[in-house]
């Protein structure tokens, strides 16, 4: 499956994948989708029915803002598809070091940052409304990063 770019005509299915991948507290909905994608340099991708990125690209800097897949969908790959996508676009608009953050505990997603190339270069305490903690992982993107996907 080839993630599929968004527009703000999108946020109603951005906004069901987003509840369907991650807890309640954490949904974020179509009107905060359709805000964030009319902002300069915000993307978003989607596989549909599997998962979704939203990301933003500032200068040479790109953040993953929210990447989920949901569960029926979780071990295909689909994370690491919707990963190396935003990766490419961020590359392709300028990003030459990618940001996202992760919860410390969340041991597949980590994983799978780590076999993609992040490192941890940062934390923060308390970071999610549940009170745990997060780690900032960054990679450094490559032109060539632009051709794959």
């Amino acid at each position: 499956m080839i993630p599929v770019p968004t527009s703000q005509a999108h946020a109603a299915v951005l906004a069901a994948l987003h509840a369907l991948a991650f807890p309640p507290a954490e949904h974020w909905g179509a009107e905060a989708f359709a805000v964030q994608l009319g902002l300069p340099g915000i993307f978003g991708l989607i596989l549909p029915g599997a998962g979704l990125v939203l990301a933003r690209v500032a200068a040479d800097e790109a953040e993953i803002l929210t990447i989920g897949v949901v569960p029926a969908a979780r071990g295909a790959g689909h994370g690491r598809t919707l990963l190396r996508a935003a990766e490419a676009r961020a590359a392709e608009a300028g990003g030459r070091r990618l940001f996202l953050e992760v919860a410390a505990e969340n041991v597949v997603a980590r994983a799978m940052y780590k076999s993609a190339g992040y490192e941890t270069v940062g934390h923060r305490p308390r970071y999610y409304q549940d009170g745990s903690d997060a780690l900032v992982l960054a990679k450094t993107l490559s032109p060539v990063a632009a051709t794959a996907s």
